[in-house]
């Protein structure tokens, strides 16, 4: 394996990270020519420009400092990289299946994988179990993003004196990543709204695969101690839970221009989210009734806009059948002035200042544990000022107005809405 100077790569990791990842992939969509061109060119190269382009290597990026910050140098440093761009790829997997699954048309300021592919075919309005051809579509572009992202890992770890205890760090975060993520669909289906849920749901599918195990993959590969990992994963926790929760308040109250994701998304879909979940429990607490009903005839509701795409997704379809009250909204639509009193209550109730206190509290929490957990002080710094990047980016100063999904754009700030998964 080639001996790299790791100095280098950290005045850049996001880039070093890009490069190696882009070495992969072009051996990659050399074998998709090779085994036949269309699906080369309507899968493999869209994944591929998917997992180069847009996003802010959040994981990779933790997971490299946590690498330079438990000793790795010149040797650890391919094999992190490698890593690294096995985690993009999983990630890529992670959200064209969002995507299909919540039926998002916008990712990242572009149209989103399925949506796509619809547009190149027209079969925008022919349904399939998978929605539609782009949503069936997206399914096997994401299996393929997943495929590549363990064959990366594989290769990046093959020889490595932490190769197993890699693997099994590797192997949990798939199957959390899954479980979590089949908890926020069982949400959405079986109205699933206490507080404790969704939290439980939110780690699992963010918390933990978004900072707990890229740090624990990067000390792991270091050599480092288990007390050292322990205390990586409990920072991981905290933080990647507030990254989350801000995540959601950013799907609410954040600026489209930003986000790259239309305001009140979460809210339309009627996705499980601790903030939504935070609200009913006040609004019970407080015997607001008309706050209650509120929630329940808005969430789950998609816009009129959404809707004539038919890019709707079976889980929302199947959520609205069991509850009549999302049925009725998701006939009229919820609308620009719906989103806009869901928000006044949630500012009203209480609920986003109570989840906006929580999110510095964990994140605070989280640097903490890592100040504890005995890295070089660069290392540490580094982590810690991008775990608070992460918890406090794009916090709005006020109340967007709620309006139909913008149209697609190239957008080369960071994107936070739905990255956090």
């Amino acid at each position: 394996m080639r001996v790299l100077d790791p100095s280098e790569v950290d005045h850049d990791v996001p880039a070093a990270v890009g490069a190696c990842l882009g070495d992969l992939l072009e051996q990659r969509l050399e074998e998709a020519e090779a085994t036949d061109p269309v699906f080369a060119a309507d899968l493999a190269d869209r994944v591929a420009r998917f997992a180069l382009t847009g996003g802010r290597r959040l994981r990779s990026v933790f997971l490299w400092w946590a690498m330079r910050g438990c000793g790795g140098g010149p040797r650890e440093a391919p094999r992190a990289l490698g890593v690294a761009a096995a985690l993009e790829l999983i990630q890529t997997c992670a959200l064209i299946h969002d995507d299909v699954m919540d039926g998002s048309a916008v990712r990242r300021g572009r149209p989103a994988v399925h949506v796509g592919m619809d547009q190149q075919y027209g079969t925008a309005g022919r349904a399939s179990p998978c929605g539609t051809f782009g949503g069936a579509a997206a399914v096997l572009a994401g299996d393929l993003a997943l495929a590549w992202a363990d064959d990366a890992f594989v290769q990046a770890v093959r020889g490595a004196p932490q190769e197993e205890r890699a693997a099994r760090v590797w192997r949990v975060m798939r199957t959390e990543m899954v479980a979590g993520q089949y908890l926020d669909l069982h949400g959405q289906v079986t109205r699933a709204t206490s507080a404790t849920r969704a939290e439980r749901s939110a780690v699992l599918k963010t918390a933990r695969y978004t900072v707990a195990h890229p740090l624990a993959l990067g000390a792991v590969l270091a050599g480092a101690s288990e007390r050292t990992q322990a205390r990586l994963r409990e920072a991981g926790h905290s933080a990647g839970l507030a990254f989350q929760l801000h995540d959601d308040l950013q799907g609410a109250f954040g600026d489209p221009a930003v986000t790259g994701k239309p305001v009140g998304e979460d809210i339309r879909e009627g996705k499980a989210t601790y903030l939504l979940a935070v609200a009913r429990e006040l609004c019970l607490r407080e015997g607001d009734r008309a706050g209650l009903r509120l929630l329940d005839e808005v969430t789950g509701a998609p816009s009129t806009r959404a809707a004539d795409t038919g890019h709707a997704s079976g889980a929302k379809s199947a959520a609205r059948t069991a509850h009549p009250a999302s049925a009725r909204n998701a006939r009229d639509g919820a609308d620009g002035q719906d989103i806009a009193r869901v928000l006044d209550l949630l500012d009203r109730c209480g609920a986003r200042e109570r989840v906006t206190r929580r999110v510095r509290e964990l994140c605070a929490r989280g640097i903490r544990e890592v100040r504890a957990a005995g890295l070089a002080p660069d290392a540490a710094d580094r982590i810690g000022a991008l775990l608070h990047a992460a918890c406090t980016a794009g916090a709005p100063t006020g109340r967007p107005v709620a309006a139909a999904p913008p149209a697609a754009r190239d957008t080369a700030g960071p994107v936070l809405i739905g990255e956090a998964r």
